[in-house]
This record gives C-alpha cells, sequence and structure tokens, in this order.
C-alpha cells in the first residue's frame, strides 16, 4: 500500500469553549510554583505563579493575549520577563491585566503587551494568583476520605475546569511541556500527571511533564498517600488503608495491559503508569491523566474481578493523550477509538466472546441513551456543534462513545483484514503523535493509507457516507457483529429465565455452574434478573442463598445491580446490603440509580433512601449531593 502524503499544515481551530487567544500563539513550556494549604474547614487555597513560555506564530494578533480563566483564580500581578541573559528588571515589566466575563464555567484574562509581538518572537509572562472554590479544584474534608483523618485536595481538569486551576490556553487544540514545584504541609504527599516526581526538602514535590499535553491532561493530588510497586513502570498511589488492596489487586496486572497495547498500537511513549486510586467520594470512574491515571476506589473488589476496567484508560495513552481532539464537538475521536482500542486488547487477552458480551452492555448503554433522548437530539452526532457559552461537560453523553466505537468498526470492515487494520491504526498513532487533529484529518489519512479503498468512493456509500456518520444524528448506520457473545449470553438468558418462573426447576438450576463466570457475564445475567423482577414470592431470597459469590460479592458492578435486585423485588432482609453499598463509596453511578429505586419504592424504601443519605451527605462530591437532593424532593441540580 501507498505510503500516506504528509497531512495539510492544518491553521488553528477555533475552540468556542476558549477564551483565549491560543491562534496566533504557541505555548512551549508552562511552570507551576504552587503552595498549598489546608483550611480548618472547607476549602483550603492554593498560592499559584504561573510562568508561560509564549512563541507568537503569526503576526497581526495585536498588542494583547488573551488567557482562560476563573472568576475563582484572582490574579494579583502579570509581567514580562525580559529575555534569558538580556537586559531587564529580574521580577519583569508589570502588565495591565483584566478579568472579563466569557461563559457560566470561566473568564476571560486580558493582558496588554507593550507593543504587538512580531511573528517568530518568543515572549514569557509572569502570572500570579490564588485559586479556591473553583470547579477545577476539589478540597474534601476528612470525612470524604477513606482514612477519615486528613483533608485531601485533588484537581480534574477535564472538559474545561482547569481554568479554575491555572491561567492558560484551556482548549485541548493547545499541548505543551510543563514542570512545577508544590510544596505541601507536613505530613502530606503531592503527585502529579508527569513523567518524573522527586521530593525535596520542606515538603516540596518537584515534577516535570516532558511529552506535550493539552491543558486538560494536567493534574495534581495532595493528601496522605503512599504508593507501592506493581510492575516494572507502574505503581499504585492510594490512602495507607487501601494501599495493600490496591497492590494485592494490580500486582503484575498493568504490565500484561501495557505489553499488549504497545503490540497492538505501537511503542508506549509515557514512561511510567501509575494509578492513583482515589478517595470514595470520587464521582468518576477514571481519569486518563497521563502516568498517573486516577480512579474510584469501586475498582478494588477483593478477587481482581474488575481489574479489566483499567484497559480503557490505558488505551486513552495513545488515543486521546497522545493523538487528542482539537475540540470538545469532537470528543469521538478521543473516546471511540480509545473503545475500538479497548476492545482488542480484551480480545487479545481475555478472547473475542467475552470482548463481544462486553460491547453488548455497551450497546445496550447507547440504545437507553437515545431512547431516552430521540435519536434525532443534535448530541447524537459524531461531530456536535458546541455554542459559545454552551459547557462542553453539558453534551457529555453515550454517543461518542459507543457511536464512535461502531464508526471506528466501520472503518476496520471495510478494510476486511484485522491485521492491516492494526497496522493502519499503528501509522495513524505515528504520524499524528503529540498533535490535535480533527474527524477530516483522521479520515484523509485513512483513505490516503487505503488508496484502492479511496479509489471504491467507500466514503460516499450510499447510507453509509463518512459525513452521515460525523453529522447526522441517530443511531449508527453499521453495527459490528457481537454475536460470538452469544455463547455466554444464552447461558445467562436461560438461567435468568429459570429463576423468574413460577415453580423453580432446581435441578436444571443446579446443573449451571456460574464460578467460572467472568464478571461481564454475571452483569449480564443480574441485568436480565432485574428486567424480570419483582420475581415469584422467595425466588430472589432462594438466588441469593444459592450464589454468595453474587450476593456477597465485593464487586461494585455486581453491588450495583444486586441492590437493584433487592430494592425492586422488596428483599427487607437485605436492604443492609444497599446501605452498606452506599456508605462504602460515592460514585455517581452508582449512587444516583439506586436513591432513584429507593424513591420510586415502597414506604420503607423511601425511608431508607432518606435514612442513609442523612448519614453519608457529608461524604458525596458537592455535584451528587445536589443530585441525590434532587432525586428525594430536597431542590439541589437536575440528575
Amino acid at each position: 500500500m501507498a505510503a500516506p502524503a504528509a497531512v495539510r499544515d492544518r491553521a488553528p481551530v477555533r475552540d468556542a469553549a476558549s477564551a483565549s487567544s491560543a491562534g496566533p500563539w504557541s505555548l512551549r513550556h508552562l511552570h507551576l510554583e504552587l503552595r498549598v494549604s489546608f483550611a480548618a474547614a472547607g476549602a483550603g487555597r492554593l498560592r499559584g505563579r504561573a510562568r508561560l513560555e509564549l512563541r507568537c506564530e503569526r503576526g497581526a494578533g495585536g498588542a494583547e493575549l488573551r488567557l482562560d480563566a476563573h472568576p475563582a483564580l484572582a490574579v494579583s500581578r502579570a509581567a514580562l520577563l525580559p529575555p534569558p541573559g538580556g537586559p531587564g528588571d529580574a521580577a519583569g515589566q508589570a502588565l495591565p491585566v483584566e478579568s472579563r466575563p466569557f461563559a457560566s464555567y470561566g473568564s476571560a484574562l486580558h493582558i496588554a503587551l507593550p507593543q504587538a509581538p512580531r511573528a517568530g518572537q518568543l515572549l514569557t509572562l509572569l502570572i500570579d494568583y490564588e485559586a479556591g472554590e473553583g470547579p477545577g479544584v476539589c478540597w474534601l474534608s476528612p470525612e470524604q476520605t477513606a482514612g477519615k483523618q486528613k483533608p485531601y485536595m485533588y484537581t480534574q481538569g477535564q472538559a474545561v475546569l482547569n481554568r479554575s486551576f491555572f491561567p492558560c490556553f484551556d482548549t485541548p487544540s493547545v499541548k505543551f511541556t510543563y514542570s512545577a514545584t508544590v510544596k505541601v504541609p507536613e505530613g502530606f504527599t503531592a503527585v502529579m500527571s508527569a513523567t518524573s516526581w522527586e521530593k525535596q526538602k520542606d515538603n516540596t514535590f518537584v515534577f516535570k511533564m516532558s511529552q506535550p499535553i493539552p491543558s486538560y491532561l494536567i493534574a495534581l493530588v495532595v493528601g496522605d498517600i503512599v504508593s507501592a510497586d506493581v510492575g516494572p513502570r507502574s505503581r499504585v498511589w492510594a490512602e495507607p488503608c487501601l494501599i495493600e488492596a490496591a497492590k494485592k489487586e494490580y500486582d503484575g496486572v498493568i504490565e500484561e495491559f501495557l505489553v499488549v497495547g504497545e503490540k497492538l498500537f505501537g511503542p508506549y511513549v509515557w514512561g511510567r503508569y501509575d494509578i492513583l486510586f482515589m478517595p470514595p467520594s470520587f464521582p468518576f470512574g477514571g481519569m486518563e491523566n497521563p502516568c498517573l491515571t486516577f480512579v474510584t476506589p469501586c475498582l478494588l473488589a477483593g478477587d481482581r474481578s474488575l481489574v479489566d476496567v483499567i484497559i480503557h484508560e490505558i488505551s486513552h495513552s495513545w488515543f486521546g493523550n497522545l493523538v487528542t481532539n482539537a475540540t470538545w464537538g469532537e470528543f469521538w475521536l478521543n473516546e471511540g477509538f480509545t473503545m475500538y482500542a479497548q476492545r482488542r486488547i480484551s480480545t487479545e487477552v481475555y478472547g473475542l466472546p467475552y470482548t463481544c458480551l462486553e460491547a453488548a452492555t455497551g450497546r445496550a448503554l447507547l440504545r437507553q441513551h437515545m431512547d431516552a433522548t430521540g435519536e434525532d437530539h443534535p448530541l447524537n452526532k459524531l461531530r456536535v456543534v458546541i455554542e459559545p457559552g454552551v459547557n462542553p461537560d453539558d453534551t457529555y453523553n453515550e454517543t461518542p462513545y459507543e457511536k464512535g466505537y461502531c464508526f471506528v468498526s466501520y472503518l476496520a470492515h471495510l478494510v476486511g483484514d484485522q491485521s492491516k487494520f492494526d497496522a493502519f491504526l499503528q501509522a495513524y498513532v505515528n504520524r499524528f503523535k503529540f498533535q490535535s487533529i480533527t474527524a477530516d484529518d483522521t479520515l484523509e489519512f485513512f483513505l490516503e493509507y487505503f488508496p484502492e479503498l479511496k479509489e471504491k468512493g467507500v466514503d460516499s456509500i450510499p447510507g453509509f457516507e463518512f459525513d452521515r456518520w460525523l453529522n447526522t444524528p441517530g443511531w449508527p448506520p453499521y453495527l459490528p457483529d457481537l454475536s460470538p457473545g452469544q455463547q455466554l449470553m444464552r447461558p445467562a438468558e436461560e438461567l435468568a429465565e429459570l429463576w423468574a418462573a413460577d415453580s423453580l426447576n432446581m435441578e436444571a438450576i443446579e446443573a449451571v455452574d456460574i464460578m467460572g463466570w467472568r464478571t461481564y457475564q454475571l452483569v449480564y445475567f443480574l441485568d436480565q434478573v432485574l428486567q424480570k423482577s419483582p420475581l415469584p414470592e422467595g425466588n430472589v431470597k432462594r438466588l441469593s442463598k444459592m450464589y454468595p459469590k453474587i450476593s456477597k460479592a465485593q464487586n461494585a458492578e455486581l453491588r450495583l445491580r444486586w441492590c437493584q435486585i433487592v430494592l425492586k423485588n422488596n428483599l427487607e432482609a437485605e436492604y443492609s446490603k444497599v446501605k452498606d453499598f452506599l456508605h462504602s463509596q460515592g460514585k455517581q453511578k452508582y449512587t444516583l440509580p439506586l436513591y432513584r429505586a429507593m424513591w420510586g419504592g415502597s414506604e420503607a424504601t423511601r425511608a431508607l433512601a432518606m435514612e442513609t443519605f442523612s448519614a453519608t451527605a457529608p461524604q458525596l462530591h458537592v455535584n451528587v449531593q445536589n443530585y441525590v437532593k434532587k432525586i428525594l424532593g430536597l431542590g439541589g441540580a437536575e440528575a
């Protein structure tokens, strides 16, 4: 096949979610000097100094620079530093700076320059600021941690939240290297998404990220945390009370997944791959910050039954972190390719039937989402138009993940040979590594890599046009064949049928051995049971007794579904399991469905909901608190 021609030089992409003047400028390096202090109650303070090393790429940008910021980020001074070795005050020339409104999720920092810079000119800016209550900087009270002894602080940058952590070009279209020095109180440790980490005197930590990344992937945690090695290039980080469980669960696991990923997609360029187990109140499943993925402690099932969840975050090392969507309107480039990569790794490690079963659960979530919103909803396109003022986080849904996966699978189907498509993915990563791109770049490269497909006009096959995939809402025009998963689905469906019968055929039930079933087969079985619930009187009680692997599981995916079954069947004897699960974690994906189930049930389950929420509210993330309040009719945000 022909070597692809070089992709055209791309003009910077206009990002409606950024107030910055990123177009005429490139950011070569960012250095942060941070000092973190905790307050007795509520949010602590983060005092910062950001040094931005900039290059003017195109002249005529005017004598002003705009950065993304936030009302919660208070800038006290901006200065232009003299060139290295040149004359001038080392403190720099003070510059007029003004914060102006931009959108509900951020503001614009206007910095006046002494004169309009010329193309190719290098400038170094220094900005002193303080941050505290911003949405990207989260402060946890001791009650919200696993150890319950010390406060904790973490940042969450995706999609547009890091502008409340430091002033920046907060757009995925701009990539840069960064370094940081972070001083924290005694008894605390700082970690960042960086390629190197070093502790110096005065409890100061020094970080360097030697690969260019977009602003949303810079992340910081300060807490009572320790680490343990689990592989040649991996360690786990967690609060001391969780570290043994984390080490036991992930010892040797990460390296296996990384090796398979490298075989499929090319070298792992980030050096280390560490995992940080966040406090139980962390509301997300995982965040793929490079070198240091943040994950929910719900992954600590005690029997390695949820370790494969980390494959998704590992896959982002190539798709998302290395090759990045230039705007949030094309988020499918990050997530659709990552879902495809995740399922390729899973197929290599666990086999095709299991991967197809997992993909079937993803497709069911997409169906659920599209049924709820209506297929024609504009968010059910792969290329979403994010209007000025709209928070990209408000466009988040299943479509970029699962419809994106279907489109990448369709491209593989057009190629018709798995090894050839794997080779294309390696070439794609190699061509666009450390860049931010659009879907047009991706699809042009695909057609250049496979000139015989370009000649056939595969981009305009009626009903499957690339343009239709990108710009028309609705169900995917092509669905990959998941029938190999039937060999795992059918036994689960048949077993659920047996348990839903009026009189139980115990001989047939006992003939099915579920001990060898992996998580997604058990999840599929429980989803079928939940759909058939309430079951005839007494059946769930017997099911509970027969399968302690399910009813006493520590695996969060199984616990969620078991709790839903308990509530749907009014199995009062096991309501304590619902309460225990909600006390043990605050992940949004698990917490909200259980409160909805309790509130939509009997007087007893409504009372259980109120009692559990009043006991656990202080340990929940504020967003999750508000969503639960809304469900319980106590006021709060839309869930």
